[in-house]
């Protein structure tokens, strides 16, 4: 099965970030947490659009109370 992936502008704006976003989640191990694949010696970094959409569907919910909710451990 072949892999379909995203560069960092791709993906930031898929997920309705910044590039710059992306790129500071990915240094300091903070913000969304989408793995990433650095490339070669120029470390061109490509996300799996398969990640991608595995992130948006385990942040999907139905209102903003549920997201509150998840977050704490309650649901």
């Amino acid at each position: 099965m072949a892999h379909e992936y995203r560069n960092t502008e791709q993906t930031a704006k898929q997920l309705g970030l910044s590039p710059k976003s992306l790129a500071n989640a990915r240094c300091t191990g903070t913000g969304i947490n989408l793995p990433f694949i650095k490339m070669g010696t120029s470390g061109s970094i490509r996300y799996r659009q398969a990640d991608i959409d595995a992130y948006m569907e385990a942040n999907t919910y139905n209102h903003t109370g549920e997201v509150k909710e998840a977050d704490n451990g309650n649901s």
